[in-house]
């Protein structure tokens, strides 16, 4: 296994196509094709599949490429320090729960270290597939919340991955509505009050059960429920149908706007927000300064709102 066939793989799968990616690398289509059949005979592995459409990675392909793209990495950091050359296209990636201050602690990351050449990635996405973005390296850092209620099959299903969570904060559940809502007035909410109010929740695919929801307390029965994808139709939802969702109480009015408020549920729950990664493997210069920058964008008071 050569640095140039890593090269060679991660360009295929970028491009999706061996014609674009042999122009891009600048050899003939048939070498690019035999050096990659000869590193998946060494590996022995199937890396990627020939499709009328183009190319299509396997599950384990997608394994190899994460670790072949941390090699690219750390031999361009290498290449960069002590033979002078180019600044190198920084590439990092986070799978996250729709948390404000996992949104601004990536902006720190990018301001940091972006340069005048990089490749980022924020999804905001659906719990199961946070943590099938890390179990496949596709995102090098997850972020989610464990409670009394589903921390026994999160927690299992990471150990299934060979993944850690590390705790964050722990924070008490909070109720997100319009600054005009009716009920903003009250310093704390009860679930009676909100009973005739649409209750909002990210949808979470055909992992739709209560272990796998994003909301807390996701298990009531309420009798009118609308479920979003993202967090703009989301917010958009609360403020014209006076609407609500519940999180975790820290808010960034600079993300969510100053519409959104924040008021404490009074409910005998907590919600354990943390970080999941690989359980084996160090973090990229990017991951570390970015559990870092997460620390300084949660309020010492987690239970505070945080208006940013």
């Amino acid at each position: 296994m050569t640095l140039q066939q890593l090269k060679y793989i991660v360009t295929v799968a970028e491009t999706g196509n061996i014609t674009e990616a042999a122009k891009r690398l600048f050899i003939s289509q048939p070498s690019l094709t035999n050096a990659i059949h000869e590193l998946e005979k060494e590996m022995q592995i199937t890396i990627s599949h020939r499709t009328n459409k183009g190319v299509s990675i396997s599950n384990e392909g997608d394994i190899f490429l994460s670790y072949a793209r941390q090699i690219l990495e750390q031999t361009s950091l290498l290449e960069e320090k002590f033979l002078k050359k180019k600044e190198h296209r920084s590439k990092f990636s986070v799978s996250c729960q729709h948390y404000s201050f996992a949104v601004n602690a990536f902006v720190d990351v990018i301001r940091a270290f972006g340069g005048n050449a990089y490749d980022f990635t924020l999804r905001e996405t659906q719990t199961y597939e946070i943590i099938e973005d890390v179990s496949r390296l596709k995102s090098e850092i997850g972020i989610l919340y464990t409670s009394a209620k589903n921390k026994d099959v999160i927690l299992k299903l990471l150990k299934q991955n060979d993944l850690k969570f590390e705790e964050l904060f722990v924070a008490k559940p909070h109720v997100f509505i319009s600054s005009k809502h009716p009920l903003s007035v009250k310093d704390a909410l009860t679930l009676e009050e909100l009973e005739d109010y649409p209750y909002l929740s990210f949808e979470q695919g055909e992992y739709n059960s209560f272990y796998f929801s994003e909301e807390i307390l996701s298990t009531l029965d309420r009798s009118k429920n609308i479920k979003v994808r993202d967090r703009a139709t989301l917010f958009n939802l609360v403020i014209g149908l006076n609407g609500y969702t519940v999180s975790s109480g820290v808010i960034s009015k600079e993300l969510n706007g100053e519409h959104i408020i924040a008021k404490p549920l009074a409910v005998e729950e907590t919600m354990r927000i943390g970080t999941i990664t690989q359980k084996n493997m160090p973090l990229s210069r990017y991951g570390t300064a970015y559990l870092e920058y997460l620390k300084r964008h949660i309020p010492a008071d987690s239970h505070a709102t945080y208006n940013k």
